[in-house]
């Protein structure tokens, strides 16, 4: 488990955060403050907003109200240097999002070629290095087909961390895998954590909330409905409604 470190405040910061789409609102006030360090592991039903919560925190979605801060900057500002920000968080997905057509070396090093003006041998040198983090080197010329889904998810972490982001946020990484290929993933994870990343992961992995997690948000229909030590939460919840969805997924 990672300690959480004040540095020089939090790494993200949400304040009623709010999102519509159309009539629905999926995200109804939402209050988080993520440490440096800290790995936050979210839980909930489907449709609880969990997704959106993070996909707002990429600006992926761009809400409908409220405020989110990475570091010190509010990249909801009206004239806040989104894409500067956006780069300091990195982001992995349900599903891998590979450029089929480009080797693996490729898709690790592209984006600080294009985003950051790097030199193509210091970002090839950088991606042999994370792809040697999460144990794939010697796949960097292969194609992201002739990999399995575990591998193709592991260089997807490696692609995230190329761009040397503060933050990294998981949104059910491991859900499209196959059972025997999600621990491979969750390793990489864990390695991170250890190494002091600050992460907001979404996850139904509860094994991993529990031993890696510093805190447990479990949310249900847009609202933080139970926070706390991700042991205390799991054995013992105090809300009605986490108790219901833990008798389901334990």
């Amino acid at each position: 488990m990672s300690a959480a470190t004040n540095g020089s405040g939090p790494a993200v910061r949400v304040e009623a955060l709010v999102k519509h789409f159309g009539s629905h609102e999926v995200l109804c006030g939402i209050d988080l403050t993520v440490a440096r360090g800290e790995v936050v592991c979210v839980i909930g039903p489907s449709g609880s907003g969990k997704s959106t919560l993070l996909r707002c925190v990429n600006l992926i979605e761009i809400p409908t109200e409220g405020r989110i801060y990475i570091g010190e900057d509010e990249i909801t500002a009206p004239k806040a240097r989104t894409n500067a920000i956006r780069s300091r968080v990195g982001m992995v997905f349900q599903s891998f999002n590979l450029f089929p057509h480009r080797s693996v070396l490729d898709n690790v090093a592209m984006a600080p070629m294009i985003v950051k003006g790097m030199s193509k041998q210091a970002a090839q040198d950088r991606a042999h290095e994370l792809l040697r983090r999460v144990g794939l080197d010697e796949k960097a010329g292969a194609s992201p087909r002739s990999l399995s889904g575990g591998q193709q998810q592991r260089v997807a972490i490696a692609r995230a961390l190329a761009m040397d982001p503060e933050v990294m946020l998981f949104d059910e990484a491991t859900s499209a895998l196959d059972p025997e290929l999600v621990g491979e993933v969750l390793d990489v994870m864990r390695e991170l954590a250890e190494g002091g990343m600050t992460m907001v992961v979404v996850t139904h992995e509860m094994g991993f909330a529990r031993e890696v997690g510093d805190r447990l948000v479990f949310m249900d229909a847009g609202v933080v409905v139970e926070s706390g030590d991700p042991k205390t939460v799991l054995a013992n919840p105090r809300h009605d409604r986490t108790k219901q969805f833990l008798s389901r997924v334990l």
